[in-house]
């Protein structure tokens, strides 16, 4: 009988070829008697080393089904598996010993099985493999590995298809992208409940990333599309979404033009037939019905008598009735607007109607720039008021609510200087029902709006980041405009993008379009990406009336000469524009260098009655309105913030961000993540389109008397930068004052009209201006002043303005409305040697 091998020892080579000998020692048997002797071995056995026939391979564990490895080799004379680097104890081995006929060489096989329990005990530290070793008389060999791994598929979708309404022949995109699984899931498209195949319908197509494409919208398209991800483990379906094909409807030819009627005139027709509007389509825009005069040869021949001199008559005394009644509304209403011009026109805002104060400077050295003294020369009765800074306190000064202009009993108005009226609800509903605005979201919360005229003001919204600034003289004299400002969500508002263009900003409106503007409004906003335009080639885009998107500017090559110019800061781009619409930045990097800006938050739940306990990991843009939008809806399912948000460089690498959690205390808790680690792909976090991603983490206490807390979590982009959070707290202590103190509440009102609605007094903005506008010899003028407010990049865009000194403090208004110091304003000025520009300076608790 072959002696079977015993215990496996991990011993050297010599000790394996001992143990070879004494496995090839045989019995040899002659009539009967039995003697021990030598098998005989091939003569080329000693100079072979084993190779394998059958190697093991990949395997995937169902549920809780094991699986079975397998690998043969010759010419060999043990063969055994090794898991992770450690031996398989020899009885969990299967060894069948058998000679290959052609060779006479020994083959041996082993077959081992891997349970669940086996691959989870090394859960989170790495992936579980076998290998096959085996030995000959010469030496021995190690197969390929083999990975085991637990096979699962999510229930949720990633990305789910949205409905959608499309023209006739028109292309349709639907995005998909299966739950996370192992092994990864396999995609399917159903239409109603039927698979679709594009090989038979070459109308269709699927993407490598699995989105459906329809190349070509047909009526038999309409329906309701399904996203169907399978892998060995289960089968997920995703929501419907349903696809309308409309036609609008096109004109037929004209119908030739009919005879000549008894009133001198033809006509002809055409109908809304090629096609007809279908399935909520548009019906055909313009007249079904055209008339023209015929010619005098074609009129009917008709004579004159008295009735038509009568006709006559009786027609030209109507025209002087109406040209007389013309005259005398004109006259009426010029009489009216002058007079409310000479009101406005008196007012002395802009010129000394303002009582002087005595005020103490905050800086001594600034002494001989305190106060202004008042035009003696000219006299107003209409308005009164004090020159204030915008930090007065409100027990000081009237602040009115209601319409920019009242009627007063005498007849004239009176100018408010203060807060506005902010029924947000009531006007965004108003808004909504003329036909350009109907597209505009009602968020209440995200809008703001205010009436301004010639003395400006501005709009803001709180915690976003964004506002919109109105200098004076932009509205012209005599108008006033209802403003509004709005941030679109980007789900609620689609921007196509091309190859490996992203969302660099939030989609703002700023309106009404088309109204007409005498000096550019400063529009404010974040954007999110590393600001170095070497690296990026950034777009401002602009939505037309039609709703299309066009590129109107391209940072860092301005033009002084178009309606639109930006001054990049670090985390904030400010738009000068002569045109109010729709405005965001697209970028395209220019190389892998190129970076945006995630910021990175983590929230839990405020109160855990059980022993399961999740943490929410969200990756966003890293501007003021996405991280608002994001604490409002978690102060809604009761989240609290866990610790300070970071921010993390995101480069245009193509690889994804991987996101991990470590150092559990391991007797108390324990993660019930099914891999080491979770992962967002590149793609999803570098287009922009969603406002925010977020993993979740969800932990197990072994016991609901734990409280305390304490792990790493690891977000990094897989060759790339990371980020990490030492998390250290008590899971029953409430501790949401920490998302107060992230979420600084703007206390500001979102509409300021007037003087209230700047820092620098409009009477000394004027003094300024017109001290430092002139051209000086020595370079002490506008100039000097944006070289020392570090604006001298824009030199060329100041100049080609009437007033540059205005537009600079516009930028400085723009720039400091929360933090600025209207002193340092003012010691810039007599660096520059202009006193007799005469700063107003004015601190906290000194009006």
């Amino acid at each position: 009988m072959p002696l079977s091998p015993g215990p496996f020892v991990r011993c050297g080579f010599n000790a394996a070829l001992l143990l070879l000998g004494l496995t090839f020692a045989g019995i040899a048997s002659t009539g009967g008697s039995e003697h021990p002797a030598t098998a005989a071995l091939p003569a080329a056995f000693s100079d072979l080393l084993p190779h394998f026939l059958v190697e093991p391979e990949d395997e995937y564990i169902v549920k809780n089904k094991p699986v079975t490895l397998s690998c043969r080799s010759t010419p060999a004379t043990q063969i055994y598996f090794k898991c992770n680097g450690e031996w398989v104890h020899q009885d969990d081995h299967l060894i069948e010993r058998t000679v290959d006929p052609a060779t006479a060489l020994p083959v041996m096989q082993v077959t081992i099985e891997i349970t669940r329990q086996q691959v989870e005990k090394i859960f989170g530290l790495d992936e579980y493999w076998c290998q096959c070793v085996a030995w000959s008389t010469t030496g021995t060999q190690k197969s390929q590995k083999a990975y085991i791994r637990i096979a699962y598929l999510r229930k949720n979708f990633e990305e789910e298809p949205q409905g959608k309404e499309v023209a006739l022949d028109q292309e349709v995109l639907l995005h998909c992208h299966p739950p996370e699984g192992v092994p990864p899931a396999e995609v399917e498209w159903q239409r109603n409940e039927d698979v679709l195949d594009p090989l038979s319908d070459p109308n269709f197509f699927i993407t490598p990333d699995n989105n459906l494409v329809i190349k070509k919208a047909r009526l038999l398209d309409t329906g309701n599309y399904t996203c169907v991800a399978k892998n060995i483990v289960a089968r997920r379906k995703s929501n419907s979404a349903t696809v309308l094909v409309y036609v609008d409807g096109g004109w037929s030819e004209w119908s030739k033009w009919s005879a000549c009627g008894a009133d001198c005139s033809m006509w002809r027709s055409r109908e809304c037939s090629q096609p007809s509007p279908g399935t909520g389509g548009k019906d055909c825009q313009g007249l079904d019905l055209q008339s023209m005069n015929c010619t005098n040869e074609q009129c009917p021949q008709t004579v004159s008598g008295a009735e038509d001199v009568a006709l006559y008559v009786g027609m030209v005394a109507v025209a002087l009735c109406l040209t007389l009644l013309l005259i005398v509304v004109v006259l009426v209403y010029r009489r009216k607007k002058e007079g409310l011009d000479a009101d406005v026109a008196d007012s002395s805002i802009l010129t000394t109607g303002f009582q002087p104060m005595g005020i103490k400077p905050s800086k001594p050295e600034n002494s001989h720039l305190l106060t202004i003294q008042p035009d003696l020369t000219t006299t107003t009765t209409s308005y009164q008021g004090t020159l204030r800074s915008r930090h007065d306190t409100a027990g000081k000064f009237s602040m009115t609510n209601g319409p920019l202009l009242d009627p007063l009993p005498n007849g004239s108005h009176t100018l408010h200087n203060g807060k506005l009226n902010s029924d947000t609800t009531e006007f965004v509903s108003r808004l909504s029902t003329q036909t350009y605005f109907k597209t505009l979201p009602r968020d209440v919360a995200n809008t703001s709006y205010g009436t301004f005229n010639f003395l400006g003001g501005r709009l803001t919204i709180p915690n976003t980041g964004i506002s919109l600034l109105i200098p004076p003289e932009a509205i012209p004299r005599g108008k006033i405009y209802e403003i509004y400002l709005t941030v679109q969500r980007k789900e609620d508002l689609r921007l196509p993008l091309a190859g490996c263009q992203t969302l660099l900003s939030p989609i703002v409106s700023c309106g009404p379009p088309g109204v007409v503007l005498s000096r550019p409004v400063i529009l404010s906003m974040d954007h999110s990406f590393d600001a170095c335009l070497d690296n990026w080639a950034v777009r401002l885009k602009k939505q037309n009336y039609e709703g299309a998107w066009e590129d109107v500017l391209l940072m860092g090559e301005e033009l002084v000469s178009e309606p639109y110019y930006c001054q990049l800061e670090a985390e904030t781009c400010r738009l000068f524009t002569e045109q109010l619409g729709t405005f965001t930045l697209v970028g395209e990097s220019l190389h892998m260098g190129a970076a945006k800006r995630l910021r990175l938050v983590l929230f839990s739940d405020a109160y855990c009655s059980t022993l399961e306990y999740n943490i929410r990991v969200y990756c966003m843009d890293d501007t003021q309105d996405v991280f608002k939008e994001v604490m409002q809806m978690e102060r809604q399912l009761g989240g609290r913030l866990i610790d300070e948000p970071h921010v993390l460089l995101f480069k245009d690498s193509y690889h994804n961000l991987r996101l991990s959690i470590h150092d559990m205390p391991q007797a108390h808790w324990r993660s019930k993540l099914l891999a080491g680690y979770q992962e967002i792909p590149f793609y999803h976090i570098w287009n922009g389109s969603q406002r925010y991603l977020h993993c979740t983490f969800t932990l197990e206490r072994l016991s609901l008397s734990t409280c305390e807390l304490t792990c790493q979590l690891c977000v990094w982009q897989v060759e790339g930068e990371g980020q990490s959070f030492a998390l250290d707290f008590n899971i029953a202590k409430d501790t949401r004052g920490l998302d107060s103190e992230f979420l600084l509440m703007d206390s500001n009102a979102t509409a300021l009209a007037g003087p209230s609605a700047f820092q620098i007094p409009y009477l000394i903005r004027q003094k300024i201006c017109g001290s430092l506008d002139a051209p000086c010899p020595n370079g002490a003028d506008w100039r000097m002043l944006a070289q020392r407010l570090k604006l001298e990049r824009h030199m060329s865009f100041f100049a080609s303005k009437a007033s540059p000194t205005s537009v600079i403090l516009d930028l400085w208004e723009a720039q400091h409305f929360h933090s600025g110091n209207i002193n340092q304003l003012a010691t810039v000025m007599a660096d520059i040697g202009k006193q007799e520009a005469m700063i107003f300076l004015v601190s906290d608790g000194e009006c």
